[in-house]
């Protein structure tokens, strides 16, 4: 690799690890923060939901943004605005200066999400994207991995601030080794004012349906049928531009659409089981917070283990195979938890937490690969935008419905029943990624 390839990629993968970490410890301290700004637990949650909310707001317009002004210009600025808002939450008086500095650090966290991998793309070019997704799969999951003894060994040392300032570091030398970053292309294309608004109220109903589902599902329902609406017409008026902030272009194209699909299905998976698992363990089993934080390490740690593997599969075979066996692999691991009996102790529990972490590791990257190789380069933005938003929507899946079925039945019976049902939608996204084998199979073959 030359000294620009390896700049580039350490600004890229520092900016993911910061970002991943920032996730990751926040919610192991949000009793902390409770108590320190003098607010209750359902209140102190929107420190999470802002979040989540701008990030949600700001993937797709990250995208269209740096595909009028270069992707490193607003790569370097949104890694700027995430320092910033980091130092903001960090002298946050109240909750309401939290939830601001929150809003931004989404914001910032959307645009490093989105162009990431889109640089790389540029920077390495398609032959060695697999290495560099396997590379950045790995980093997420060791940070995922190591937030909540960082932010125990943070709080046990000091105050709740440094959950925000111990990681700009990070950000300093990410922002230092964005110096290797190709020039910014800009163009033409212009701004959609408009999209941008009707995407950010499509995404602000959306959470605050999912918000309400189980208290107020009569208000959820008029916000979904509001989301359609808006859908609706916002599709129909993106079908009639060039560059569309709703990448209804990308998503002609078969092979990357079925990649969206097949996201969704294993992020909703995936996050359906890192929820309802440990609750599993420690209200189905009795096992104690340290023993499920044990378990649930070997998650993660097989996703480190086997993402820079799939990210060299990914270059030699057909990523519909590995995206299929990746699938089975992570709805294996997860029926195996529901199905367990309690009598088995935590072995079983172990080897489905590898089993499907091991999944998960070998779905994602080849399927992330398949999504920004599909794309024209020009629209590469737009491919990590819709990445973004589709492992988020997954995930909100996820959470949603073990929230569902924790409101309709008996806690066990409703944890268990959403690990099972995470396994099947896991099962779904293999099946999805079979799906383009065989047009594989025939392009080969002609």
């Amino acid at each position: 690799m030359k000294i620009r390839e390896h700049l580039s990629l350490l600004a890229v993968l520092c900016s993911m690890a910061m970002v991943v970490l920032d996730a990751g410890m926040l919610n192991v301290a949000l009793p902390t923060l409770s108590n320190a700004l003098a607010v209750g637990p359902a209140d102190i949650i929107w420190s999470v939901s802002a979040y989540q909310m701008a990030l949600l707001v700001g993937l797709l317009p990250s995208a269209q943004l740096a595909e009028r002004f270069g992707h490193r210009r607003m790569f370097v600025a949104g890694l700027m605005i995430y320092l910033a808002a980091s130092v903001l939450c960090s002298v946050s008086p109240n909750l309401l200066a939290l939830l601001v500095g929150r809003v931004f650090q989404g914001l910032g966290g959307a645009v490093i999400m989105a162009l990431g991998i889109a640089i790389l793309r540029v920077v390495l070019g398609p032959d060695r994207l697999g290495k560099a997704i396997g590379w950045n799969a790995l980093v997420v999951a060791l940070s995922s991995a190591a937030a909540p003894a960082l932010a125990a060994a943070i709080l046990a040392a000091g105050s709740w601030q440094w959950l925000f300032l111990a990681k700009l570091p990070i950000g300093i030398v990410a922002l230092a080794a964005s110096i290797g970053f190709p020039p910014s292309n800009s163009t033409r294309s212009s701004i959609d004012g408009v999209a941008i608004v009707i995407h950010a109220a499509s995404a602000v109903l959306i959470l605050f349906a999912f918000e309400r589902l189980n208290s107020q599902p009569a208000m959820a329902t008029v916000a979904l049928v509001g989301v359609a609406g808006l859908a609706r017409w916002m599709i129909a008026r993106e079908k009639m531009r060039q560059v569309p902030l709703w990448p209804v272009d990308l998503l002609a194209n078969r092979p990357l659409r079925t990649a969206v699909y097949a996201s969704v299905a294993c992020f909703t998976a995936q996050s359906a089981g890192l929820v309802a698992l440990p609750l599993l363990l420690q209200l189905g089993l009795g096992t104690s917070v340290i023993d499920t934080a044990i378990v649930m390490m070997f998650w993660p740690v097989a996703v480190a283990v086997t993402a820079p593997i799939a990210g060299r599969l990914s270059e030699r075979a057909d990523p519909s195979i590995l995206c299929s066996i990746g699938g089975m692999l992570l709805g294996a691991g997860l029926l195996i938890a529901c199905f367990s009996p309690a009598s088995a102790g935590l072995s079983p529990y172990v080897a489905a937490a590898v089993v499907s972490g091991a999944g998960f590791g070998l779905f994602q990257v080849p399927n992330n690969r398949t999504m920004f190789l599909s794309a024209p380069p020009d629209r590469a933005a737009a491919a990590g935008g819709m990445q973004g938003s589709a492992r988020l929507s997954g995930q909100t899946f996820g959470t949603l419905l073990v929230g569902l079925l924790l409101g309709y039945y008996p806690t066990t019976d409703a944890v268990s029943l959403a690990v099972g049902l995470g396994g099947l939608s896991a099962l779904v996204a293999s099946m999805v990624s079979f799906s383009n084998l065989p047009r594989f199979v025939q392009r080969h073959h002609a």
